[in-house]
């Protein structure tokens, strides 16, 4: 079997549900430059993804990677993706789209065996919890709003996306923790909004409130930060999210001490094999690999691995809108067809 062609078809979509991010992050915008992946073969088996930052992943296929990878073997992923990776010294490709061709082979193979993707990754469960990831919401009246409405639907765990601005986030942590209760799990993500002095105000009372982890509080480029920010705080910190070299940089979150759980995903980590490469490894040293966002190709790797704890969805509007496929058991299941199910549940494919 030989790939033929590698097609990109590039478009504007409307935001059907618009959003913002804490203060110094733009929001979602009216519209989304999205990309949809093919990868076709001699023998009429093709692989897709998606992808944003659609008019970027189409430049990148166009001027390096279809003429890199046209006339070799779809089968061959770890050389492919060893391929995507050479490619990547010259071009820098950007973080979302080192793992694009991966996550489009991926879901050919398992086509060709027949199965669904996370059963052809091992397979470890067929329904994981979800926890509710909001956006920024104006108030922490809001909040806690969008929170009773999480819990009446049936989610277990919620995560938020704040302010950036340390004592409003701090204030808001300890708030929606009153409001819940001790038996429903929390989590904040700073979205790398402070810096090393904020950052151990804002851990310290999310430790106090009972929060389950602390994500990316800082841009993720100084891994010493990160192991100054372990030393002061006693919440344990998600590290990983956003830095470039997918299992590589990984290892060094792990080996310097600088978190006691780590990020892996297919759109930000190399896809699916950049993903598996980090979970195996965080399983090895005892430690979780919390999967990073939703979509189908993620929940298809949460599904596969038996060291992550949750699903992640997008509380986008109040009043909320969940994702298709959530049970009122606040859990997911993937598809149970052929490669990685694009369209099983609508609007998760990007």
């Amino acid at each position: 079997m030989k790939i033929t062609d590698i097609k990109v078809e590039q478009s504007i979509v409307p935001v059907k549900h618009q959003f913002v991010w804490r203060k110094g992050l733009s929001g979602s915008g009216a519209e989304q430059d999205v990309a949809r992946v093919t990868i076709e073969t001699d023998e009429g088996v093709t692989g897709v993804a998606f992808a944003g930052h659609g008019r970027i992943i189409q430049d990148i296929v166009d001027r390096r990677l279809r003429a890199d990878l046209v006339g070799l073997d779809p089968l061959m992923k770890e050389y492919l993706w060893h391929r995507a990776w050479e490619v990547d010294r010259v071009e820098e490709t950007p973080i979302y789209g080192l793992g694009v061709i991966d996550i489009a082979l991926w879901d050919l193979n398992a086509k060709i065996a027949g199965m669904p993707l996370y059963k052809m990754l091992g397979g470890f469960r067929d329904r994981i919890p979800v926890y509710a990831s909001t956006v920024t919401y104006s108030t922490i009246e809001e909040f806690l709003e969008i929170a009773d409405q999480c819990v009446d639907f049936g989610f277990r765990a919620i995560k938020l996306h704040a302010w950036g601005d340390p004592k409003q986030d701090a204030k808001l942590g300890q708030a929606l923790r009153a409001h819940v209760g001790p038996d429903i799990e929390l989590m904040y993500d700073g979205s790398a909004g402070f810096d090393l002095v904020d950052a151990i105000y804002v851990g310290r009372a999310l430790a106090e409130a009972g929060f389950f982890w602390y994500e990316e509080p800082m841009r993720e480029f100084n891994i010493d930060a990160y192991r100054r920010l372990r030393d002061k705080v006693d919440i344990p910190l998600l590290s990983g999210e956003t830095s470039d070299g997918a299992h590589f940089n990984i290892a060094d979150f792990i080996a310097f001490d600088a978190a006691e759980m780590v990020r892996t995903s297919t759109h930000y980590k190399g896809g699916v094999t950049g993903a598996m490469r980090i979970a195996h490894l965080a399983q090895a040293f005892n430690m979780r690999a919390e999967v990073h966002g939703g979509g189908m190709a993620n929940l298809a790797i949460a599904c596969a691995i038996p060291n992550t704890t949750w699903y992640e969805s997008l509380v986008k509007t109040n009043p909320i809108i969940v994702e298709p496929g959530i049970g009122n058991d606040g859990c997911i299941s993937p598809p149970d067809v052929p490669g990685i199910g694009w369209g099983f549940y609508p609007e998760t494919d990007y």
